[in-house]
């Protein structure tokens, strides 16, 4: 009654035997529904997934990053990943292997924050990370129904961590676009930096994901001490890893 549409509509609309609203509908519903700006959009993305598949599935997303990505990031001193659709790390540079050794050899950030209790001293604010994390998951989730790869991550975080479960049923639905993240680095110590994240264009699924501090903050000063001294190489001309394992020079 509030969107102006019948009931039998509206019914149809939750079954899925209505799969094609207008906008005008759809822009009604969120008004009803009290969706925000990011909210609304995916509303309208998945309303739209029909039309969009009748010529096809999505493509997938590449399972490797482009070489001219990473040649890019690696030039950086600024810590910058390249994140799959699953939040796989696809590729990272020297300051990123810097700041992310705590996660070891995992690749997939959502198995090293709900399955390593690494994570839980890393990420300072651990509940806000993970809720960020899962709805971002969600949203992929959503939009790509046919990734089966996807569905057996949610399937494995699911079977092991109680946590992912709970905001996992919360269906809440976030793109990650930018997020301060206060950490305990086991090296640098304390850090709070800003996670940014960039759409790669034309590289399908991929995103940027860069960790920046405050210029002039404690936070910077240890992060680039972190990085100097990750990308430093030592006599055998492999990286060294703490300062601490440098032997002092002879006169």
């Amino acid at each position: 009654m509030l969107a102006g549409v019948s009931e039998g509509y509206y019914a149809r609309l939750e079954q899925g035997r209505e799969r094609h609203p207008s906008d005008q509908v759809l822009n009604a519903l969120t008004r009803v529904f009290g969706l925000d700006t990011e909210a609304a959009e995916h509303l309208h993305k998945l309303a739209r997934q029909g039309l969009r598949k009748r010529g096809g599935t999505y493509p997938p997303a590449d399972a490797r990053a482009a070489a001219h990505l990473v040649r890019l990031i690696d030039s950086w001193s600024t810590p910058t990943v390249i994140l799959g659709p699953r939040f796989d790390i696809l590729a990272d540079n020297d300051a990123a292997k810097a700041l992310l050794c705590v996660m070891g050899t995992e690749t997939n950030l959502l198995r090293f924050v709900f399955l390593d209790p690494a994570a839980r001293r890393f990420y300072r604010d651990w509940e806000e990370i993970a809720r960020t994390c899962v709805a971002s998951l969600r949203t992929a989730a959503s939009l790509n129904a046919e990734d089966r790869a996807l569905h057996a991550l949610v399937g494995q975080l699911s079977t092991h961590s109680d946590e992912f479960t709970r905001l996992w049923a919360e269906y809440d639905v976030r793109t990650k676009t930018h997020q301060t993240q206060r950490l305990l680095h086991p090296r640098a110590g304390e850090l709070t930096l800003t996670y940014q994240t960039f759409t790669v264009n034309g590289s399908h699924g991929h995103q940027l994901g860069t960790y920046q501090a405050e210029p002039g903050s404690p936070s910077e000063a240890a992060l680039n001490r972190l990085v100097h001294v990750a990308g430093r190489p030592d006599r055998t001309g492999e990286e060294t890893g703490d300062p601490a394992d440098e032997e002092t020079p002879e006169p």
